[in-house]
């Protein structure tokens, strides 16, 4: 009774809050924030996809003054182009892409996050599938998301240097944060390293598995503060990572692991009469060897993607609908997303590490390993 009553009262705030939407949606007068509601459902789509792209400066947040005119705050990142020549030169002459910025007599716009060279006027060219023709400089800047890789890697390095100092003085005993973060250390190493990899081999690749489960779960924290980071979200970032698992898994890959790909079923039968079979079985073990590293890159870029779609489309329901009953909704399910993506930001990073662990064990495995595992699973 208690659940059909709370399902009901549920079921009364979502349809009451549908009226007044509706309501909102088909009224022609401006609200008090000076808009319809349909164009402040373009805004708060505009603001999620802003918040999903790179750029090339660091804006924390924007506001209109009196008269209308937005203001951003933040601070410029360094452009840097490969035009005939190093181009070196602030973001802020693009006014946050409102302007056209010019260096040694050259021109260049942004257009979609992507900067493209132009006129003085900033004209961009777009053929028939709406794509732009402009000249695309070589763009190797340091963007939002390449600041926020850099102050992660600054902070890890700092954070593990401290833990290692604490261990060397204090005859392996953690101190202060380290305390903290030892256990997920050990973590890693016992579950996931040895558990996947062995004993044997799993040192070599310890250095990796802790560095990309940190690297992904910083990133993911970062993404979930006011900054407006979505690096994780960037499937340019998630496929270096999965690149870097392919080469790791390929390169220390041992003559068992290539045998099983090539001869999957062994010796114990005759080419003759496994030829056959070997015509749809090699191909899809070759197939396995891309297969396993994109599965990484696209579940952590889909999963981590959702999130803030879905946090950022609920934050601005308070926006479009600008009543008590709609913006207090809003807020509760912004509020119990937010807890879930804590938990999924961590376990995004477990995920990745954990299958990247798995690769590399299956890479590494001896045929006295795989007679052992065999052995074990009889025994079981």
């Amino acid at each position: 009774m208690q659940r059909k009553t709370l399902v009901r009262i549920l079921s009364v705030l979502l349809l009451a809050t549908s009226i007044s939407g509706f309501a909102n949606e088909n009224s022609k007068e401006e609200t008090q924030g000076g808009n319809t509601q349909a164009e402040r459902k373009e805004h708060v789509r505009e603001y999620v996809i802003h918040h999903l792209s790179d750029t090339h400066d660091f804006g924390l947040y924007s506001y209109k003054d009196e008269n209308g005119e937005a203001h951003h705050v933040g601070f410029p990142l360094p452009v840097i182009l490969w035009d005939n020549g190093l181009k070196i030169f602030s973001s802020s002459k693009f006014h946050h892409g409102e302007t056209v910025a010019e260096v040694d007599g050259n021109y260049y716009k942004i257009d979609h996050s992507k900067i493209y060279k132009t006129d003085a006027a900033g004209t961009i060219n777009y053929d028939e599938h709406q794509h732009a023709t402009n000249v695309k400089p070589l763009d190797i800047s340091i963007t939002k998301g390449v600041f926020m890789m850099l102050l992660t890697t600054i902070l890890m390095i700092l954070l593990f240097r401290s833990l290692a100092k604490s261990y060397a003085k204090n005859g392996n005993i953690a101190k202060g944060i380290g305390r903290f973060f030892e256990p997920i250390v050990l973590y890693i190493r016992d579950d996931i390293a040895i558990a996947n990899i062995g004993e044997k081999k799993y040192k070599k690749y310890m250095p990796f598995l802790l560095t990309v489960f940190f690297f992904i779960w910083f990133l993911n924290m970062f993404g979930l503060t006011p900054l407006g980071v979505n690096v994780t979200g960037n499937i340019a970032i998630t496929t270096c990572l999965a690149i870097i698992v392919f080469l790791i898994t390929t390169f220390t890959g041992t003559k068992d692991y290539w045998k099983h790909i090539f001869d999957p079923l062994g010796d114990g039968m005759p080419w003759a009469g496994k030829i056959f079979i070997y015509i749809i079985l090699v191909p899809i073990e070759i197939l396995g060897i891309f297969i396993k590293p994109f599965a990484l890159l696209i579940r952590l870029y889909a999963n981590m993607t959702a999130g803030h779609v879905v946090l950022g489309s609920l934050i601005g329901l308070i926006y479009i609908f600008q009543t008590w009953l709609g913006g207090t909704l809003s807020f509760g399910l912004a509020f119990a997303i937010s807890l879930i993506e804590i938990l999924v930001a961590l376990l995004q990073a477990y995920i990745f590490t954990m299958l990247a662990a798995l690769y590399f064990g299956f890479a590494s495995e001896t045929h006295e390993h795989a007679e052992e595992h065999e052995g074990e699973i009889q025994h079981l």
